[in-house]
């Protein structure tokens, strides 16, 4: 079960609103959802949650682009929102690494009995794209609102919003939306 809300900073404190992702296709898709939730160009941040198992931290501020910060990359990665956030450059990929074998790398000799089983090992080992098992993203994300990187990586997934939210003075208010 996820949740995932939208707090969004304006003159008179966090306003909070609960969110549907379910058209959100994109990591930019995303930030155009946060953007639209505070028409000053002040700062937003997404907050989504999978139960216990990982958390992850967007933040927007006007057209910049956004900032992120998940708890555990491999937990999230089997997960659709998870996956929405963890991109290339966020887990220190190049772009479009995973998208197939390099053609020009290939032997298109029209022969494949050269080939060995352990050939066919190494292409598919999964540490070559293995997700660590620990958080990924900017852990300076909050800094300016309180929470220190220290606070962030040690916040455990099961309270992890509601202490954010705490630390924010927007706990009231995140919780009508809960």
């Amino acid at each position: 079960m996820y949740f995932a809300a939208l707090l969004a900073r304006t003159e008179d404190g966090w306003e909070a609103s609960d969110t549907e992702l379910d058209d959100v296709e994109t990591l930019s898709d995303l930030a155009d959802l946060a953007r639209e939730a505070s028409p000053e160009e002040d700062t937003v941040l997404v907050l989504i949650e999978q139960e216990d198992a990982w958390f992850g931290v967007v933040r927007v501020d006007g057209e910049d682009d956004p900032r992120i910060y998940v708890s555990d990359a491999a937990a999230a990665q089997r997960s659709a929102y998870g996956e929405l956030l963890l991109t290339d450059e966020l887990l220190g990929r190049e772009p479009g690494a995973d998208d197939g074998p390099d053609l020009d790398s290939l032997d298109l000799d029209g022969t494949e009995d050269g080939e060995s089983e352990a050939d066919e090992d190494d292409e598919e080992s999964p540490a070559a794209d293995a997700v660590p098992h620990s958080p990924v993203g900017d852990s300076r994300i909050l800094d300016d609102l309180g929470i220190g990187e220290k606070e962030l990586r040690s916040l455990d997934a099961e309270e992890a919003l509601g202490a954010i939210a705490e630390a924010l003075g927007a706990s009231e208010v995140l919780e009508t939306v809960r």
